[in-house]
C-alpha cells in the first residue's frame, strides 16, 4: 500500500519549530556526506515550467522526488517517497503547503544562525504566500516585536499585515518605501518573483541580516551587487544550486565579488567548518533556492505522523 497525503492533512500536521529541527538535520547529514541531493532540472514548454527535485536520505531509509508543473492559472506539486532499502514506494504527499513551510523552517534556521540574537524587527519584501511562512520562520527562532511590509500592491499588504498579526501575534504594519522597511530594521526576508533588484543595497546598515529567497532562475533578480558587496558573509543552501540557478549571484561572480568555492552553505555554519557572523556589526546575507533533502525529511515526518494517526488514504500500489 502506497499512502497517500492530501494538502489538508500536511496543514495538521507539520508545525514551524518542527520543521526547523527537520531541516537542522537534513542539511546536517548532507553536510556530513549522509545524504544526497540533486539539483533542480527543468523542462519547459509554452504551458509552464515542469521541475524535478531528486535526493536521497539512508539514515531515513527513503529516497525520491518532489515534481511541480506550474501553468498561468493552476499549479500542481507532488512529493514521493520510496523505500531506500526494499525499493517500494511508500507515500504520495501533495506538498504545497509542505513546500511553504519547509522553505520558511530553512530561512528560520539561517536566521537562527546568522542574525544578531537581540534581533527584533523584520522588514519584509514579498508578501505571498511564501512571504508568509518565511516570516513564522524568523519568529519562530528570534522574539519579534514589529514587522514592516512592502509590496507594490497596497491592498495585498494590508491583507498581509492583517493575517500575520493574528497569526503571530506581532505587530505587523505596512510601510510605503523600502527605504522605510530596512530602517532600524534587523532582519530583511525578501521573497519576491521580481526581475530587478528590490531595494538599494546602500540603504542596509551594520549588523543586518537578510533573507533572500524568492530567486531561483537566472533571470530574476532581487538582491542588488551592492548588498553582496557589503554583505561580510554570503551564505547559500547548496552552492552547486547557486551556480546552476541564482539570478542574485551569478552576477556578482561575474564581477568577481565571489567565488563560488568560498560560499559556505547552512550545513559548514551548522557543523563549524566555516564561518558565519563574527561580529554583531556585520552585514549577513542568506541566499535560498530549494533542495529535495528538505523535501524528503519533511515528507517523512509527515508520512510517519500519517501512519501513526491514521491520516491519509491507502492506494492499492505496488502490492
Amino acid at each position: 500500500m502506497v499512502r497517500y497525503i492530501k494538502e489538508e492533512d500536511v496543514r495538521r500536521i507539520l508545525t514551524m519549530p518542527g520543521t526547523i529541527a527537520l531541516m537542522e538535520q537534513a542539511f546536517r547529514d548532507w553536510a556530513q556526506g549522509n545524504a544526497t541531493d540533486v539539483p533542480r532540472r527543468r523542462l519547459r514548454q509554452p504551458t509552464g515550467p515542469f521541475s524535478m527535485l531528486m535526493g536521497a536520505a539512508p539514515a531515513l531509509n527513503v529516497i525520491g522526488f518532489k515534481a511541480t508543473y506550474n501553468r498561468p492559472t493552476a499549479s500542481s506539486a507532488l512529493v514521493q517517497l520510496y523505500d531506500q532499502q526494499r525499493g517500494n514506494l511508500i507515500a504520495m504527499i501533495e506538498c504545497d503547503w509542505m513546500g511553504r513551510m519547509r522553505t520558511g523552517a530553512t530561512t528560520g534556521l539561517a536566521t537562527r544562525l546568522l542574525s544578531r540574537v537581540d534581533a527584533s524587527v523584520v522588514a519584509c519584501f514579498g508578501t505571498g504566500r511564501h512571504g508568509a511562512t518565511q516570516l513564522e520562520g524568523v519568529c519562530a527562532v528570534r522574539k519579534i516585536r514589529e514587522v514592516r511590509a512592502f509590496g507594490r500592491n497596497p491592498e495585498r499588504v494590508a491583507k498581509f499585515c492583517d493575517k500575520m498579526s493574528h497569526r503571530l501575534n506581532v505587530s505587523v504594519h505596512p510601510v510605503v518605501s523600502p527605504h522605510e522597511a530596512i530602517s532600524g530594521a534587523h532582519i530583511i526576508n525578501v521573497m519576491t518573483r521580481a526581475q530587478t533588484p528590490v531595494f538599494d543595497g546602500k540603504l542596509l546598515t551594520p549588523g543586518q541580516h537578510v533573507n533572500a529567497a524568492g530567486i531561483n532562475a537566472i533571470d530574476r533578480r532581487e538582491i542588488d551587487l551592492e548588498t553582496i558587496r557589503r554583505s561580510s558573509a554570503v551564505v547559500v543552501d547548496s552552492r552547486q544550486v547557486a551556480q546552476n540557478e541564482s539570478g542574485d549571484l551569478l552576477p556578482a561572480f561575474e564581477a568577481g565579488l565571489l567565488q563560488w568555492e568560498s560560499l559556505p552553505d547552512l550545513g559548514d555554519i551548522l557543523l563549524d567548518r566555516r564561518a558565519g557572523r563574527t561580529s554583531p556589526d556585520q552585514i549577513t546575507l542568506f541566499e535560498s533556492h530549494g533542495m529535495c533533502i528538505e523535501d524528503l525529511y519533511t515528507g517523512k515526518h509527515v508520512l510517519e505522523v500519517a501512519l501513526r494517526e491514521n491520516i491519509g488514504t491507502d492506494l492499492p500500489i505496488g502490492e
